[in-house]
């Protein structure tokens, strides 16, 4: 299936590339009508347009991407958008299709566009992961697609657009500081991180974590008997003591990874719930990139025996990421 969708993919990208040069800016009023794909795109957005936009949201909390079919409603705001966000990276693969046919008629922007291809991981059948925002720093590099596109569509606006843009980053950065910090008190020998879905390669690669996920880049993706003997293999021989669900992803494959490594004597438990392909409840900080990524890496950091506030790097997080293991 991915690629099929890899082809239509990069015909949107050569739709947009066409269209660019003869679509006029059209934000002769505001706030305009922006739509991005996930929370994790609207973020981005909402931060550099400040309230020059209204900006609305497709996939909603706890909702994965990669399988998620667009309602009547969401075709009727793609519509009605003026100017149109995604992720890219075929993240929203069953968007596909639709993002192609909008390119024609108004500006449609992905925010991966503006990554080092060098910066990517590689994935299944040789596409590159999409999960780019786990690592805060890459993803941070979204926010210049963001501003210069926003730049384009509103000129009179630019200066504006990516004065937001730096003054974001910077509170990116900050995060960025504190997820290493509490990621490196991890001790040595429990730096495995083992989640539903093979989602935080990034994370793993920016905080020295070994990362592995029962399910494949994908959630289309199926988890066989083989891989999960395999990593029961390891979580007994490592003596890992924490796993972890996500709030998006089915956590029957994880459950019985611990069943597995009880059966063979080490007890194994559900380190926290991470949110992986989509962020927390709206109106929640955790609903909030920063809240998201502050909540993963203060739970996976208290989960494996690292140091770390148990309201996180604000203070903010609605409760204990996760009980301390055992030390």
């Amino acid at each position: 299936m991915l690629r099929p969708l890899f082809t239509l993919l990069a015909l949107f990208a050569w739709t947009v590339g066409c269209q660019a040069p003869a679509a006029e800016p059209r934000a002769d009023s505001a706030p305009y009508r922006v739509v991005a794909t996930t929370g994790m795109v609207a973020d981005l957005v909402r931060h550099v347009a400040g309230d020059k936009a209204d900006v609305v949201q497709l996939v909603g909390d706890g909702v994965d991407p990669h399988l998620y079919t667009p309602t009547r409603n969401d075709v009727a705001h793609l519509h009605r958008a003026q100017v149109v966000f995604y992720s890219g990276l075929l993240l929203e693969g069953r968007m596909t299709d639709m993002l192609v046919r909008l390119a024609r008629t108004r500006p449609v922007f992905a925010v991966t566009e503006a990554i080092d291809e060098s910066a990517l991981l590689g994935a299944e059948g040789g596409h590159p992961d999409p999960h780019v925002w786990m690592e805060v720093r890459l993803w941070s590099q979204g926010l210049d697609a963001v501003a210069e596109s926003l730049a384009a569509f509103d000129p009179n606006n630019a200066d504006l657009y990516r004065a937001n843009a730096a003054a974001y980053r910077t509170r990116l950065a900050e995060l960025d500081d504190y997820a290493r910090r509490v990621l490196d008190s991890i001790p040595a020998d429990r730096r495995v991180m083992i989640t539903a879905h093979d989602a935080f390669g990034y994370m793993g690669r920016a905080y020295g974590l070994e990362v592995l996920g029962i399910q494949g880049i994908s959630t289309e993706s199926e988890a066989g008997l083989q891989d999960i003997n395999r990593l029961v293999d390891l979580l007994v021989a490592r003596r890992v003591p924490a796993i972890f669900v996500e709030s998006s992803v089915s956590d029957k494959n994880v459950r019985a990874l611990i069943e597995g490594a009880a059966a063979r004597g080490h007890k194994v438990r559900i380190g926290g719930e991470l949110f992986s392909d989509a962020m927390g409840p709206s109106g929640m900080y955790e609903g909030t990139y920063m809240g998201m990524i502050d909540h993963n890496v203060t739970t996976i950091a208290r989960a494996l025996g690292g140091e770390a506030p148990e309201r996180g790097m604000q203070g903010r997080l609605a409760a204990p990421a996760a009980v301390g293991a055992d030390r």
